[in-house]
């Protein structure tokens, strides 16, 4: 009878430690450049499946003045996003990598763009800040160690913030999250 409780015991802890479910990591810090900016990030975990993302960077825009009179702005951006990873478990039954958080997420991006200064070759522009909150469904994977690539789409609401003497048709407007980022891992 002893043999046969201290088999099942050890069965038990066996299939228990191996019914763990597959979790995001503690802490992700690193740097991601696209297209239209440069941020610095970090992803700290709040439960097996949910990470928060910290970020600040400098959101790129391209202005026109005219037809022959084009150029590019950066503006802070203050970003904060709650993220959903929802297939960790299927990922590594796969035997696929979900280190530094590879897997597919699902998010509410709030990201606000302070009217604190903008970085850009014309002194005759002004920034509006604004508040935006989108809903995003992306992907991030690693290659290699330290390297990942990121991309995401989402839709959502924007809010313009007004300025004194600033006439504004609509405060409220649609704003659209596409991105596509290379990154490093720390």
């Amino acid at each position: 009878m002893k043999k046969i409780l201290l088999s099942i015991t050890f069965c038990s802890i066996f299939l228990w430690s191996n019914s763990q479910s597959a979790s995001v990591e503690k802490s992700v810090f690193g740097i991601q450049t696209g297209f239209l900016g440069i941020w610095a990030h970090n992803e700290s975990k709040l439960s097996n499946q949910f990470a928060l993302r910290t970020e600040l960077g400098l959101d790129a825009g391209i202005l026109s003045n005219g037809p022959n009179d084009f150029g590019l702005a950066f503006v802070a951006a203050i970003t904060l996003e709650p993220r959903w990873y929802y297939n960790f478990d299927r990922r590594v039954d796969r035997n696929k990598r979900i280190d530094g958080n590879s897997g597919n997420f699902i998010s509410i991006k709030t990201t606000y763009h302070p009217d604190w200064f903008v970085i850009n070759n014309n002194d005759n522009i002004n920034l509006i800040g604004d508040l935006s909150i989108i809903p995003t469904y992306g992907i991030r994977r690693h290659v290699g160690k330290h390297f990942n690539y990121e991309a995401g789409f989402g839709i959502g609401y924007v809010r313009y913030f007004k300025k004194d003497n600033v006439i504004l048709f609509d405060e409220d407007d649609v704003a659209v999250n596409l991105h596509l980022r290379i990154g490093y891992r720390f």
